[in-house]
């Protein structure tokens, strides 16, 4: 498991930059760069959307991921130590979001 840190302020999921979700899903089979990934995971925090959830946010979660070109992925799981999800200020979706620790093997 990897030290999450989501700079993704209106994830529903996000909590003091840590996440409250468990495990994540990055997006990106044919990723070749960063802006190539996504938190497939994100859900947009609307209003004021609250899960008692929210107050145990984690440092360390699973990830999988899909970016197989991604130096980290191992059998379709993240091996980095540390990950840095990153996006919009205002993201809409996932598509506005991304794996700042993907590295192109």
């Amino acid at each position: 498991m990897a030290e999450l840190r989501c700079r993704v302020r209106n994830c529903f999921y996000n909590k003091d930059e840590y996440c409250s979700k468990g495990d994540i899903l990055v997006g990106g089979k044919h990723a070749n760069e960063t802006r190539d990934t996504s938190c497939e995971s994100f859900v947009e925090k609307k209003g004021s959307s609250y899960t008692s959830a929210m107050d145990h946010p984690t440092r360390t979660i699973a990830i999988d991921c899909e970016a197989v070109k991604c130096t980290y992925n191992e059998n379709y799981k993240c091996n980095a130590d540390k990950v840095e999800i990153a996006g919009a200020c205002n993201a809409c979706d996932c598509g506005e979001t991304v794996c700042d620790t993907f590295r192109l093997q």
